[in-house]
C-alpha cells in the first residue's frame, strides 16, 4: 500500500526515496536523531504512587503540537524504511503472494447464496449473489467504488431470507464506526435508509422481510468521536423505509453501561435471541422475545430470561419448537450442548446432548438435522457430526493442522459448507452433505507461489510454572537445527481468543526468504477452554509474558534461532504483550514489532471502547488491580539507560479500538530511553484503523515495512525469490 502521510512527511520521504544510498550511509555511521517530545510535569497519584505521564499531550491526536510529532515521525521512519535496499523486492515479491482470490462460505437465503471475492489485489472484497450451485454470479455491492483510495470497507451484511433487502454496514478510514443502509438487490441500489453511530453490531432480519435488530450507541458528545468514551449500547428494530428516528428501541440496561447488547434471530423465525455481556467478558447473559407473528412481528412482547448471570458463555445454536439446544460452559468449561425447554428454563431442567469432548468446543451448528460440531485438539480443528440425541455418526476428514474458519448452512437441509485453511493453504470453500458424508471443493483458493517445499510442526514448549504450550512452527523442509534462522514469534493471549493456524501471504514471503515463522499459543487464549484464558487474565496476566518467553527461548534452546536472530511481533493485546516482554526481557530478541498495542495499562479505560476491557485487565481504579497493571504496563516499565531491541512500533491515526496515544507515549519515552545503537521507530498509517477493513495496498505496504525492517536488523544478506 502507499502510505499517505502528511504534506510535510511526504516531501521528506520522496527524498530519502530519491537517495537511499546517502540515508543508508547516516544510518550507519551515527545514531538517529529522533524528533524532540516536550516533557510536561503531567502526573496523577494511584492509592498513594506518583506516576509521571510527561507525554499526556500525545494522546490528544487534534492538536497542532502532536500533529507536527506524527508528521516528524513519519519523516524519518520512511527514510530509514527507504533506505533498505531489500525493501522494493520484498514489495514486489509480497505483491505477487497476494495476487490470488479469497472467499468468504456462502450464507443461503432461498434458493440464493451470497458470499465475498476478492479476486486477488482488490483493495475490499465484493459480495455476490448465486442463483442456485451452477447459477450465474452477480454482483450485490462492490465496495471499491465508495472511495477512491479503497478505504471504505464492507462491515456485517445480512440478507432477508426471500434475497429482496440486504443491509449491510460500512466503515470509514478503519474507525469501528459503522453506518447501516439497506440495499435493493434486484435493482442493485440502495434505499433512502441511514443508520448511524452503529459499533460492535449484528444485523438480524425478522422473517416478514420488514426491517431488522442491530445494536447502536448515543452519538458522541466529544467533538472527537475517535477518542469518545462508548458506554450504553442499545438493542433497536428498525422497519424498512423509515428514518432512524423511528427505529423501536428493544432492550438497554443504564443501570449497567460497559454492558454490550446484540440480538440473532431463530432460523424458524419465531424469537429474537438477545445476547448481553459485561464488557469483552465471554460469559453472558441471555434473553429471549418471541415476535412470532403471520402479520407484523410482535419486538415488544415481554423479555423472557434463559440465562441471567455471568457464570458461563451460552449461545443458541437454533430451535425445535419450544426447545432451544444451546452450547454453553455452564458445568463444563470446555462446552457442552444441552436441551433447554424454554417453559421450564431453569438450569435445574436443562438436558445433556453433547457432554465435553475432552477438548475445547468452538463452535455448534444445527445442519441437516444433526450438530456440527467444531472443537480444538491442540489448538487445531476437528469437525464432527452428531445426532440430535448426542450420538457421533461422523467426522469430516480435513488435510492437515489447520483451522476451520466458518460454518454456514440451514437446520432443515443436506448442504453445509465450511472454509479451511492451513499455515500453507489459504482459505478455501467445500461443500458437505450431511446424509451422504461426501464432500466437494466449491471455491479453492491457491497462492501464486509452490508450498510444497516448506511445512508446518507443532512444537510443545514447557512453561515457567510447568505448563505445556503449543508452538506452530512453519519453514523450508529439512531445517538444520543451528540456531542461524532468521524468526519470527507471533502471539496474542487475551480475551479468550483462540490463535489457530492461518493462511498470511506476508508469512508465506518470510518462510520463502529462508526465515522460521513460529505461533505461540499461550494463555489468555481459549484454546484449552475456560481455564486457559482465566489463567492469562486480571491478576494473572504476567503468566501471558512468562509463556511467550518460555516459548522463545525454547526455539533458542532446539536451536531453530537465536536471540540475536529472533523477531518478536503482536498486534492489539497482542501488542500490549510485545511491549512487556521487550520491557521485561530486552535481551531476548534482536527486533520488536508491537502493533497497535494497548501500551498505557494505567489509562486504557478512558477511551472509546476500553472500559470494555476491564473484565480481562482489571483497571486502575481499584488499589490492587493498579499494582498488578503498573508492575507490567509496557509504558511504565521502561528503564532509562537500558539496550532495548530494534523496534518498530506500528498504528494508525483512526483507529478507535486501541486510541494510537498508547503508542505515541510509548514510542516517545522508549526513544529518550534507548540506550544502544537499535532503532526505535514509529510507523503511523493515515486513514487506517485497528486493522479492520484496511486495504490491501495498505496491507500489503505495512507487511513490507515490518519485513524489510526485520530483514535489515536481523542482518539477513539476502532475500531468495520464492
Amino acid at each position: 500500500m502507499r502510505v499517505s502521510p502528511s504534506a510535510c512527511a511526504v516531501a521528506l520521504c520522496a527524498l530519502a526515496l530519491s537517495s537511499a544510498f546517502a540515508a543508508t550511509q547516516l544510518i550507519a555511521q551515527s545514531p538517529l536523531h529522533y524528533p524532540i517530545a516536550r516533557k510536561s510535569d503531567q502526573s496523577d497519584t494511584y492509592f498513594g504512587t506518583t506516576v509521571a505521564d510527561p507525554y499526556r499531550w500525545l494522546e490528544n491526536t487534534d492538536s497542532p503540537e502532536t500533529k507536527q510529532w506524527i508528521e516528524a515521525e513519519n519523516a524519518l521512519t520512511f527514510q530509514y524504511l527507504a533506505s533498505i535496499p531489500e525493501r522494493a523486492t520484498i514489495k514486489d515479491q509480497l505483491t505477487r503472494i497476494w495476487n490470488y482470490p479469497k472467499y468468504t462460505v456462502p450464507t443461503k437465503r432461498g434458493k440464493d447464496y451470497f458470499f465475498t471475492e476478492n479476486s486477488g489485489l482488490q483493495n475490499q472484497a465484493v459480495l455476490y449473489v448465486q442463483h442456485g450451485l451452477k447459477g450465474v454470479r452477480k454482483m450485490v455491492l462492490d465496495p471499491n467504488t465508495l472511495s477512491a483510495d479503497g478505504t471504505v470497507a464492507l462491515g456485517v451484511w445480512d440478507a432477508t431470507e426471500n434475497g429482496k433487502y440486504l443491509a449491510y454496514a460500512v466503515a470509514t478510514a478503519g474507525s469501528d464506526w459503522e453506518e447501516i443502509r439497506v440495499r435493493d438487490v434486484e435493482k442493485g441500489a440502495d434505499l433512502s435508509d441511514t443508520l448511524k453511530w452503529v459499533k460492535f453490531s449484528n444485523i438480524a432480519w425478522t422473517k416478514d422481510h420488514k426491517g431488522f435488530f442491530y445494536s447502536r450507541f448515543e452519538e458522541p458528545k466529544s467533538e472527537n468521536a475517535l477518542l469518545a468514551k462508548n458506554t450504553g449500547q442499545k438493542l433497536y428494530y428498525h422497519y424498512v423505509g423509515e428514518p432512524q428516528a423511528k427505529d423501536r428501541l428493544i432492550y438497554e440496561r443504564p443501570d449497567h453501561p460497559q454492558w454490550g447488547i446484540t440480538a440473532t434471530v431463530s432460523d424458524d423465525g419465531e424469537y429474537v435471541i438477545i445476547y448481553v455481556s459485561d464488557g469483552t467478558n465471554p460469559n453472558n447473559r441471555v434473553f429471549f422475545i418471541d415476535v412470532s407473528n403471520p402479520g407484523k412481528p410482535k419486538i415488544n412482547n415481554p423479555l423472557v430470561t434463559l440465562v441471567d448471570d455471568e457464570e458461563s458463555q451460552n449461545r443458541v445454536i437454533d430451535n425445535a419448537g419450544d426447545v432451544f439446544f444451546l452450547q454453553t460452559t455452564q458445568d463444563a468449561p470446555l462446552g457442552r450442548v444441552v436441551a433447554v425447554d424454554i417453559n421450564k428454563p431453569a438450569k435445574k431442567y436443562w438436558r445433556t446432548l453433547i457432554p465435553e469432548l475432552g477438548n475445547e468446543m468452538e463452535n455448534v451448528e444445527l445442519i441437516g438435522g444433526h450438530f456440527v460440531v467444531h472443537t480444538l485438539q491442540d489448538a487445531h480443528s476437528v469437525l464432527e457430526i452428531y445426532g440430535l440425541r448426542g450420538n457421533r455418526v461422523g467426522r469430516v476428514s480435513l488435510p492437515g493442522i489447520g483451522t476451520i474458519t466458518a460454518v454456514s448452512g440451514k437446520p432443515n437441509e443436506w448442504e453445509m459448507f465450511y472454509s479451511y485453511a492451513s499455515y500453507l493453504e489459504p482459505a478455501s470453500i467445500y461443500r458437505y452433505d450431511i446424509e451422504k458424508r461426501t464432500e466437494s471443493p466449491v471455491l479453492v483458493a491457491t497462492p501464486p507461489v509452490d508450498s510444497t517445499a516448506y511445512e508446518t510442526k507443532q512444537l510443545f514448549a514447557i512453561g515457567k510454572d510447568g505448563t505445556k504450550l503449543p508452538i506452530f512452527v512453519t519453514a523450508k523442509k529439512g531445517l538444520t537445527l543451528d540456531g542461524s534462522h532468521p524468526t519470527i514469534l507471533y502471539a496474542y493471549g487475551g480475551f479468550d481468543i483462540n490463535m489457530t493456524p492461518a493462511f498470511s501471504p506476508a508469512m508465506l514471503q518470510w518462510v520463502t526468504m529462508g526465515g522460521v515463522y513460529a505461533v505461540a499459543v499461550i494463555r489468555g487464549g481459549g484454546e484449552y477452554g475456560r481455564a486457559w484464558h482465566e489463567a492469562g487474565m486480571l491478576a494473572k496476566k504476567q503468566n501471558v509474558f512468562d509463556d511467550f518467553i518460555a516459548s522463545a527461548e525454547y526455539l533458542i534452546s532446539q536451536k531453530y534461532t537465536s536471540s540475536k536472530k529472533l523477531a518478536i511481533r503482536g498486534g492489539s493485546n497482542g501488542g500490549l504483550l510485545i511491549g512487556a516482554v521487550e520491557t521485561q526481557r530486552p535481551d531476548l530478541a534482536a527486533v520488536a514489532l508491537p502493533a497497535v498495542g494497548v501500551m498505557d495499562m494505567l489509562r486504557y479505560q478512558k477511551f472509546t471502547i476500553g472500559g470494555a476491557w476491564a473484565p480481562e485487565y482489571g483497571t486502575s481504579d481499584d488499589s490492587a488491580q493498579f499494582k498488578t497493571l503498573y508492575a507490567y504496563s509496557p509504558l511504565h516499565n521502561i528503564k532509562p539507560g537500558t539496550s532495548y531491541p530494534a523496534t518498530l512500533i506500528t498504528t494508525a491515526d483512526h483507529d478507535d479500538r486501541v486510541v494510537p496515544g498508547h503508542s505515541f507515549k510509548f514510542a516517545a519515552t522508549l526513544q529518550r530511553a534507548q540506550a544502544g545503537p537499535a532503532p526505535i521507530l514509529i510507523r503511523i498509517d493515515t486513514k487506517a484503523g485497528h486493522g479492520g477493513g484496511k486495504p490491501t495496498s495498505k496491507q500489503i505496504d505495512l507487511a513490507t515495512d515490518e519485513l524489510a525492517f526485520t530483514v535489515k536488523n536481523l542482518g539477513m544478506s539476502q532475500t531468495p525469490t520464492p
